[in-house]
């Protein structure tokens, strides 16, 4: 008798769990084929050159592409459908090759934030950077680095447009990038 109290209270248990995934509102339901919505108007907006590279199905592929020929309601309607085809496709790895995509890469920003600081630095007179920056780069032209200064302090001086500043950020991305 104990046995089958004990399997009514565990069949109880389990029967709790698929009540409360089953208990999804119609509004949370909504709300996620929205977002679902959402994620496969981000993939219409790629170029097929990068679709290429998102992990989908050749279904929502093809449906994807094809929405990039349609008109406002027909556009409407095919996102619905797309949207109905993503519970089907793994959303992380999509979400994943998305941002990949449409965040620049690190190190280029690290790069050009680097030159930046290098630019202002130098523009500031820090001529320990200057000979560092000589060390560094074996073509490294100080004459005209020195030169760029000079007249990047007259321009500003002058309130005149900061041509030699872009010249400076110019060959400081090309030393860097010659490495």
């Amino acid at each position: 008798m104990n046995a089958r109290k004990e399997v009514g209270i565990e069949s109880q248990v389990g029967g709790d769990q698929d009540i409360e995934e089953q208990e999804k509102s119609k509004s949370q339901i909504k709300r996620e084929m929205h977002e679902l919505q959402a994620l496969g108007k981000q993939l219409v907006g790629l170029s097929n050159k990068q679709l290429v590279n998102i992990p989908i199905s050749d279904k929502l592929r093809y449906a994807v592409i094809a929405t990039k020929t349609l008109k406002r309601g027909a556009v409407r309607r095919q996102l619905q459908y797309i949207g109905k085809l993503m519970p089907k496709e793994d959303e992380a790895s999509i979400r994943t090759a998305l941002n990949e995509l449409q965040q620049p890469h690190k190190e280029e920003v690290d790069a050009f934030h680097e030159v930046e600081r290098w630019r202002d630095q130098l523009l500031l007179g820090d001529q320990d950077l200057l000979n560092e920056l000589a060390t560094r780069f074996m073509n490294f032209n100080r004459q005209y680095i020195t030169q760029l200064i000079r007249n990047a302090a007259r321009e500003q001086e002058h309130k005149k447009s900061p041509k030699s500043t872009r010249l400076l950020f110019k060959y400081l991305t090309r030393m860097q990038t010659n490495l």
